[in-house]
């Protein structure tokens, strides 16, 4: 038996403020495997968005454990974490995230330079072909609409070929039928990789697009139903 591509062993986060310590998370022990779709619902203020984080190393748990691909995030140090993401993990935000004076090619090439990667414009003007933008990729985030943003994102994630993409909220900043096409451009281009992809959502109908989906509340997780 394969062991899970994430793994989260009674993780919790908690944050420090003026009042004190507040709790985040709390007793999160969770599986992903690998090729996996799943999503994280939950009410506003859930931590759904925090686990996400949690399973990025964005953000360091505060009790338990988190590996992803065998490795234990809460052992790495900062440089150790981002060339981890780099190699395994495409991260998509509710907000672009563009680097405002790149063009939509160099957003996406970027990655892949830092990466040491010889051909990265050829992989970044495949990736911009992949989600329909070969013909924009000269222009600048503030030349696109919304939704070419968003597929930018979704290219500059992808293009390093990651084993996990992490999305928060993805279509949060789309209208409904620009928000469809993301979506079914992140099944898809995830299912021909074989990426795991694990979701931030507040869209029931997006949710259960996925193989699972797991619920928060309060910081801590629901018992989960089955997907019809």
């Amino acid at each position: 038996m394969t062991s899970p591509i994430i793994q989260l062993t009674n993780a919790g986060l908690s944050l420090s403020g003026n009042a004190g310590s507040v709790t985040i998370l709390s007793g999160i022990t969770l599986a992903v495997n690998s090729a996996e779709t799943l999503a994280l619902t939950g009410p506003s203020g859930s931590g759904k968005s925090s686990l996400l984080m949690l399973m990025g190393g964005l953000e360091r748990a505060t009790s338990g454990q988190i590996e992803a691909l065998g490795q234990d995030l809460g052992t790495m140090s900062e440089d150790a974490l981002a060339k981890f993401r780099l190699s395994n993990m495409g991260i998509v935000f509710q907000s672009f995230h563009l680097i405002p004076t790149l063009t939509a090619l160099e957003n996406v090439a970027l990655p892949l330079e830092l990466a040491g990667m010889a051909d990265a414009r050829a992989q970044a003007e495949a990736g911009l072909a992949a989600v329909g933008l070969a013909e924009r990729s000269g222009h600048f985030p503030a030349q696109l609409s919304g939704g070419e943003q968003q597929r930018v994102a979704l290219a500059r994630a992808l293009a390093p070929k990651p084993k996990i993409l992490l999305a928060d909220e993805p279509t949060g900043n789309l209208d409904s039928a620009t928000g469809a096409a993301v979506s079914d451009l992140i099944f898809e281009l995830c299912k021909a990789s074989g990426t795991t992809l694990v979701l931030v959502t507040h869209d029931t109908a997006l949710a259960t697009r996925c193989a699972r989906v797991t619920q928060l509340s309060g910081g801590k997780l629901v018992p989960e139903e089955p997907v019809a």
